[in-house]
C-alpha cells in the first residue's frame, strides 16, 4: 500500500504540470488583459506596467518564471489588489473557505447517507418517495436560489439567523445558513447515489444467503449492505470534498463570507493572472489528493481490494 501511495503522489506532479500549462495558455489566449479598464490607461502606463510585472516577455519565459517562483512558494503579485500578494489573498481566505466547505461536507454526509439508506430499505414506500423528492429538489435548485430562499425565510421572516457575515465559532449562528445552502446539492447527490447503490446490493446473492441464515436485519444492513454500498458513494465524496473546500463564489458572495471563492471569479473578470493560476492549481491539487484518499478508502471498506 505504501508503494502504491508513493507512486500516486509522484503522478500528481505531471498532472499539475499539464493543468498549469493548459490554464496558463487559455488565460493568455482570452481577449483583454489585466490593465483593461472602462477608462483606458495611457499606452506608456501599460508599457511600464507590463515591464514591471514581466508581461512584456514571451509566454514561455513568463511561464517558466511563474513555475520557478511557484516551486519556492511564491505565488506572485496580484494585479487587482496591488498592495497584496497572491500568497496573502490565499492565506487570508483559505481558512474560512475550508471551514465552510468541511462543515457543508459533514452535513451532507450525515444527512445524505442515512437518507439514501432509509429510502432504499423502504423502497416504493413513503420514505422512499420523500427522499427521492428531496433529492430531486436539491439537485434541480440552483445554489443561489436556495441561498436566497433560506435568507428570506429564516433571516428576514423568522429572524432566526443573521443575513450576512461569518464569525466562525465566535458566533455559530452566522455559519448555519451558508453551510446549509452549500450542502443542499451534495446532500441530494449523496442520497441519490446511496439509494441506488443500496438497491443494487439488496439484490445480491450474499444478502439472500444472510437472510436465509436467519441473521438479524440490523446486522445484515450494517455489516453486509451499507459497507458494500458505500464503495460507489465514496467515489463521489472525494471530488465533492475538494469542490467544497476550495470555495463557492455564489454562497460566499450572498452571505458575505470572507473566503477565496469570490476572489477566484473576480480574478477571471479582471485577468488577475496570479490569482487565477493559484486558485486553479489549488483546486487541481485538492482533486488529485482526494482521489488518492478515495482509492485508499476502497481498500479499507472492502478488504478484497488490494493495491500493489
Amino acid at each position: 500500500m505504501l508503494g502504491y501511495i508513493i507512486r500516486r503522489v509522484l503522478w500528481i506532479i505531471p498532472v499539475l504540470f499539464v493543468v498549469s500549462i493548459i490554464t496558463f495558455s487559455l488565460m493568455h489566449a482570452a481577449p483583454g488583459g489585466p490593465w483593461a479598464r472602462e477608462k483606458k490607461l495611457p499606452e506608456q502606463t501599460v508599457i511600464l506596467l507590463n515591464q514591471k510585472y514581466g508581461l512584456d516577455q514571451p509566454l514561455p519565459i513568463q511561464y517558466l518564471s511563474w513555475v520557478g517562483k511557484m516551486v519556492t512558494g511564491d505565488l506572485g503579485p496580484s494585479y487587482k489588489y496591488v498592495n497584496r500578494s497572491v500568497n496573502q489573498i490565499v492565506a487570508d481566505g483559505i481558512g474560512t473557505t475550508a471551514h465552510l466547505g468541511i462543515m457543508a461536507f459533514l452535513l451532507a454526509v450525515i444527512v445524505g447517507i442515512p437518507l439514501g439508506v432509509i429510502a432504499a430499505l423502504r423502497h416504493n414506500g413513503l420514505m422512499d418517495y420523500v427522499a427521492t423528492f428531496i433529492s430531486i429538489i436539491g439537485i434541480a435548485t440552483p445554489s443561489f436560489v436556495a441561498a436566497i430562499l433560506l435568507l428570506v425565510f429564516f433571516s428576514v421572516t423568522l429572524r432566526w439567523f443573521p443575513t450576512h457575515g461569518w464569525e466562525g465559532w465566535a458566533e455559530p449562528g452566522t455559519m448555519v445558513l451558508p453551510t446549509v445552502a452549500l450542502a443542499l446539492f451534495p446532500i441530494a447527490q449523496i442520497a441519490r447515489f446511496t439509494r441506488a447503490s443500496m438497491l443494487e446490493v439488496t439484490r445480491k446473492d450474499y444478502i439472500r444467503t444472510a437472510q436465509s441464515k436467519g441473521l438479524r436485519e440490523r446486522s445484515i444492513v450494517v455489516i453486509h449492505m451499507i459497507r458494500n454500498a458505500l464503495i460507489p458513494v465514496v467515489t463521489i465524496l472525494g471530488p465533492l470534498l475538494a469542490f467544497l473546500i476550495t470555495g463557492s463564489f455564489i454562497i460566499e458572495t450572498i452571505f458575505s463570507v470572507p473566503g477565496i471563492g469570490r476572489y477566484y471569479i473576480t480574478s477571471i473578470g479582471q485577468r488577475d493572472y496570479g490569482v487565477i493560476m493559484a486558485m486553479t492549481m489549488l483546486y487541481a491539487a485538492a482533486i488529485a489528493v482526494m482521489n488518492l484518499v478515495v482509492d485508499v478508502l476502497y481498500a479499507y471498506i472492502d478488504p478484497r481490494i488490494r493495491y500493489s
